[in-house]
């Protein structure tokens, strides 16, 4: 027996808890922006994040409402996406409470900086990897912003590297599920890719 839901007959709420709890995991972009004037550097996670175009490189985060990520992001045209990781997880979920636009999250999470090379918001000095980006893109869908920007610079932690690569499991990536729950690597499983091969190619 399955359970049925119409998000029609539902609240919105009600049929973000359902949609939050089956979309998962989710990876979270730890979005660093900062104010017009430059006088407040933010800082937030966004659990609506993926990768949309690779030449050139774009990556996209949600923002549900108009968060100060968003505004930040209209009216300088540039973040950062630091890396969100097990050890960061008590910094990034104290992020993640409703600060006034003027009120700093990396002052008041503690939250170590570091100068970004490309664009003026800062990057976490412990988050492993920070994507640079200009803003490509906003898309008003709904409730929601899609924010695009394109990669204009990435850093890697040294130590996270292995074959030429990031590897998943030096990252330790952070992700969110349903609710209050998050989640963690757990077991990674190799598996290559199947070829598709034409019929009597051999």
């Amino acid at each position: 027996m399955r359970v049925e839901y119409d998000p029609e007959a539902m609240s919105s709420a009600d049929f973000y808890r359902i949609l939050t709890s089956v979309v998962i995991p989710r990876p979270i972009a730890w979005v660093s922006t900062v104010t017009p004037d430059g006088s407040t550097e933010n800082l937030a996670p966004h659990s609506f994040f993926s990768i949309a175009s690779t030449a050139p490189p774009i990556v996209q985060f949600t923002s549900i409402g108009r968060k100060d990520s968003l505004r930040n992001v209209e009216d300088t045209g540039e973040f950062v996406v630091n890396f969100s990781s097990e050890p960061l997880l008590q910094l990034i979920n104290a992020t993640a409470i409703d600060f006034p636009r003027s009120v700093s999250e990396f002052d008041t999470a503690g939250i170590e900086r570091e100068a970004s090379r490309c664009v003026r918001p800062p990057r976490v000095a412990n988050s492993h990897v920070a994507l640079e980006c200009r803003s490509h893109t906003t898309l008003r869908m709904g409730n929601s912003t899609l924010v695009f920007g394109r990669v204009l610079h990435a850093v890697v932690d040294e130590d996270c590297i292995v074959d030429g690569r990031p590897n998943s499991e030096r990252l330790r990536p952070l992700t969110k599920l349903g609710g209050d729950e998050w989640g963690t690597l757990g077991e990674v499983l190799h598996l290559n890719r199947i070829p598709y091969e034409e019929p009597g190619a051999h």
